[in-house]
């Protein structure tokens, strides 16, 4: 399995492009730039103390949030993924715990995607969780293992799961993922394809190029990205708007799912989605 090398192996920015390229019933793409953030979570709370620039639970130019992940509680995160791993079989890859998302800029945040990365003793990638965010405030995660089966022979890693969560509203809920990551290293890259029965619709990506977190960096981020957020959440609206104009059909938001996670288990190279009713914790 893909192993990252100690030079890496920190926080750290990763500065590239996010695209999305729907197939039918009408093409239609966007594509803009963006820094996301790698976190270890435990390291985390120590960066204030080597970055001016950024907190941990505390206003700053940048900052983490607790309560912006996870159950939502500002309870601790790395915990709470522990907690998760433990439960579904997965105690053995916690030994370390990345996040890469969107942190806070001036305090505000939106994060579609975050991936979670849980990595054996050894340094193997065990598993990843994919918590993805809609703008109704809801959340869901999805948590499948990383097997031997998962990776080709370029190192990167292919999952797939079926929908469990509400998204977009020009988008129903029979689908299927599939997701294909590179693991952070001098690149990180995550593409993602929505399909039905009638094939791909949705392609979308982010794939950004390795950075090293200090004070310069994240000042020179965040003159390159000064409105961010602003840029993510107008994003999604304005495309709404565009696909309401092109005469996409509209669905409405279903009921969330009664559980916070979905737990998808792996079976050589076949994938199965299944959701286990004591995953509500996480």
């Amino acid at each position: 399995m893909a192993q990252l090398g100690a030079e890496k192996r920190a926080s750290a920015l990763y500065q590239g492009v996010v695209t999305h390229h729907r197939l039918r019933p009408r093409q239609h793409r966007l594509r803009y730039r963006v820094v996301s953030f790698l976190f270890d979570l435990d390291e985390i709370g120590q960066l204030h103390r080597k970055l001016r620039f950024f907190s941990h639970n505390r206003f700053n130019l940048f900052s983490f949030h607790d309560r912006d992940f996870g159950r939502g509680d500002g309870k601790g995160l790395r915990a709470q993924i522990m907690e998760m791993l433990q439960q579904n079989g997965l105690a053995d890859c916690g030994a370390r715990i990345e996040i890469l998302c969107y942190p806070r800029i001036l305090g505000f945040v939106f994060n579609p995607l975050s991936v979670y990365f849980c990595y054996r003793e050894n340094g193997e990638l065990g598993a990843i969780l994919h918590d993805v965010s809609n703008t109704f405030g809801d959340r869901h995660g999805y948590l499948i293992p990383v097997t031997d089966a998962c990776h080709d022979a370029k190192g990167v890693v292919h999952q797939t799961c079926a929908k469990q969560f509400h998204v977009s509203p020009f988008i129903g809920m029979k689908a299927d993922y599939r997701f294909r990551i590179c693991p952070p290293g001098d690149r990180v890259a995550i593409a993602i394809a929505e399909s039905d029965d009638e094939g791909v619709f949705l392609n979308a990506a982010f794939a950004g190029n390795h950075t090293v977190l200090t004070d310069r960096t994240l000042l020179s981020a965040f003159l390159r990205y000064p409105l961010m957020t602003l840029k993510v959440i107008a994003g999604i609206h304005w495309e709404a708007v565009h696909l309401w104009r092109k005469g996409f059909a509209f669905h409405r938001r279903p009921t969330p799912p009664e559980h916070r996670i979905t737990y998808v288990a792996a079976s050589g190279a076949a994938l199965l989605s299944t959701t286990r009713k004591g995953n509500h914790h996480a």
